[in-house]
């Protein structure tokens, strides 16, 4: 498992502003999808790709394109929905499915409402999208769901990451023949009492789409 916390002055400047409890909800979604777009290109780093020859204007030479089959992009409804334009927009050709998971706020475990994803992610590259890696149990609950339809490469986009959840993933796949890897924004500090990480953000999905 790797864990890649990304480390640039635009990532740090619009994390701040999206911590502050005074921005407003359209700010918000703004920015978290100019960060998911930062955020993206390193964790895409290792797509795969296939050589492929071009002939210029000039000449003939060769390149690289994404291979077959296409990478797969889940949001985890519902705030995750909130990171989907952001990382489209750099890899357009992707197939996007959807996971609708709720997480108990007493036992802080999470369970599955919606399920939009392939039957077969053999052979597929993963992308998760989740604002907040906290206790991990969303987050580990989705990697075995994607380890059950076949998936042995899986990246997870967050915002934010705790170090309880962090160890919990670590834990969970510890000797487990899968290829994981955390894109983060940044490592805070700790769980509050309430699983929410601190300093955090608060609830990203409240403060993206507001509270209903």
């Amino acid at each position: 498992m790797r864990i890649l916390i990304t480390e640039h002055p635009l990532i740090s400047h619009k994390l701040t502003t999206l911590r502050d409890e005074n921005t407003p909800s359209p700010t918000f979604r703004q920015l978290t999808e100019e960060l998911v777009t930062l955020l993206a290109y390193e964790a895409t780093r290792d797509i795969q790709t296939k050589e492929v020859k071009i002939k210029t204007p000039v000449t003939q030479t060769t390149g690289l394109r994404i291979s077959d089959p296409t990478p797969v992009v889940i949001p985890i409804l519902r705030a995750g929905l909130g990171m989907l334009e952001g990382m489209t927009k750099l890899l357009p050709t992707a197939e996007v499915g959807f996971l609708g998971m709720v997480r108990d706020e007493e036992t802080l475990l999470a369970s599955t409402y919606a399920d939009r994803i392939p039957g077969n992610l053999s052979g597929r590259q993963v992308f998760l999208l989740d604002p907040m890696l906290a206790t991990g149990g969303t987050l580990i609950s989705a990697i075995e769901l994607m380890l059950e339809r076949g998936a042995k490469n899986v990246v997870a986009i967050t915002l934010l990451s705790a170090p309880e959840g962090i160890s919990a993933i670590e834990k969970a796949f510890a000797g487990k023949d899968v290829d994981i890897t955390i894109v983060t924004g940044a490592l805070d500090e700790k769980l509050n009492e309430k699983g929410y990480i601190v300093p955090g953000l608060g609830d990203a999905g409240d403060r993206l789409f507001g509270v209903v």
